[in-house]
């Protein structure tokens, strides 16, 4: 990617000790000296859950086709959910399957079919693996004492209802494309902080959780890390994962563990979580798509989590890793055409949808809902962030930039220390006297 104009070159894509506990039970101190780096303004290629209008170009039903429009979404659903040898249901409403590793939504592509999941690779270099630390039950399904068996995945159920949520079945799951880069046009907002000019292998990085107030159904927001190849044409590719608070998606409020993928700039590409043949999961202890258990309190404790992305130097394919030493699963090679080489651009930070029908600005919370300036135990973070290189090596950020595109509303600030290394805070309330 050239940078040759600053506002066309990212996509967006207990109290007094103020402790931060982490999903390895590690307590962070509030770091008390703070960097600020110069804000650089651009304009981001976005996309969104589809808004809920069931009438897409490819499967238009008419008010009479009613009984033939559940047929098809009963056919899709067969598809998608795979049978279980055990389910479990969670305290939040939540169905999870516990599916064949094998048998999981993967392996319905042509090039997976027949296979099994891949032995895990080699972590980058600097990467503390110490998976006997992860105890914390960090998703409200795993909190009812069951568990899925071993050689199983968990697997959300998709219900009728979360697809009649949707514009089509044929955009269920998936993020619209935008053809606007200037997000004043297209109504998503954002606050990131961004590397870019150099070749990256993977990121890793920690957030804290929250559950911001989403104000209605065409609306969301997430915090998350992209890794980004290609132009920002029809040839974009894109890694993804974080958490997001979707009422379309999920048809709750509450902040959930997600993934993304896309080769072709959100076009025919690509999904959320396990809704398509793509992300092969390994993993029987995480449900992606489920609920995350705690959040983070204002002026109160804070629960973040920790993520890794990075491309196995033996197969090329790209890894997810999920505290330390949890392998969720991987995107195979062969998904991407950028991305089977590498990343030109990894971005970090938050993302509303700002859909105005009040007249106003939306209320709609980013992070914490409180601005990057009130800091630790107020604002949401990310920090400890790293990339990898070349030679499968964490290493610290160089040159981070930091940007909020509606500042008025949501900002952000970042720093550098000793403790979190590379971080910043960003956030805010959305509408305000400063945010009409």
């Amino acid at each position: 990617m050239e940078f040759t104009n600053s506002w066309k070159n990212c996509l967006c894509l207990d109290h007094r000790r103020r402790q931060t506990v982490s999903l390895q039970g590690r307590r962070y101190q509030d770091p008390t000296k703070t960097i600020i780096l110069p804000l650089v303004f651009f304009i981001f290629f976005t996309s969104s859950v589809s808004p809920a209008t069931f009438n897409d170009t490819n499967q238009d039903f008419r008010p009479g086709d009613e009984s033939e429009k559940m047929k098809f979404i009963r056919a899709h659903l067969v598809k998608l959910n795979k049978p279980g040898i055990k389910t479990i249901q969670s305290p939040d409403g939540d169905i999870i399957d516990c599916v064949l590793s094998h048998k999981q939504p993967a392996f319905d592509h042509p090039k997976l079919k027949g296979q099994i999941p891949l032995d895990p690779p080699e972590r980058p270099k600097g990467h503390s693996s110490r998976t006997h630390m992860f105890q914390v039950n960090f998703q409200t399904w795993s909190m009812s004492d069951e568990s899925c068996p071993q050689g199983t995945v968990p697997i959300r159920r998709t219900s009728e209802e979360d697809v009649l949520r949707a514009s089509s079945i044929q955009r269920f799951g998936k993020k619209l494309r935008t053809t606007q880069r200037d997000t004043s046009s297209n109504g998503h907002e954002h606050a990131v902080g961004y590397v870019s000019g150099d070749s990256y292998y993977g990121a890793k990085g920690s957030i804290n959780v929250w559950a911001p107030v989403v104000t209605n159904q065409y609306e969301f927001s997430l915090s998350q890390m992209w890794v980004i190849a290609g132009s920002f044409g029809d040839d974009l590719n894109t890694i993804e994962a974080g958490w997001q608070v979707s009422p379309e998606l999920y048809g709750d409020n509450y902040p959930r563990f997600f993934t993304y993928w896309t080769s072709d700039a959100y076009q025919a590409t690509g999904c959320y979580n396990l809704l398509c043949s793509g992300f092969v999961q390994t993993n029987n202890k995480i449900a992606i798509g489920a609920a995350i258990s705690p959040t983070s309190s204002f002026n109160g404790g804070q629960f973040d989590i920790s993520l890794l992305v990075w491309k196995d130097p033996k197969h090329g394919n790209w890894w997810l890793e999920f505290g330390n030493g949890v392998l969720v699963g991987y995107w195979p090679s062969f998904l991407f055409t950028h991305l089977k080489d590498h990343a030109s651009m990894v971005q970090f930070g938050g993302e509303i949808v700002n859909s105005q029908n009040t007249g106003g600005h939306t209320s709609t919370q980013m992070g914490s809902g409180h601005f990057a300036e009130e800091g630790f135990g107020k604002a949401s973070y990310f920090r400890n962030l790293q990339v990898v290189d070349w030679d499968n090596s964490l290493i610290p950020l160089s040159n981070l930039r930091v940007l909020a595109d509606h500042p008025n509303c949501y900002d952000i600030q970042g720093g550098i220390n000793k403790v979190w290394g590379n971080y910043f805070y960003y956030g805010g309330p959305g509408k305000s006297p400063k945010c009409p």
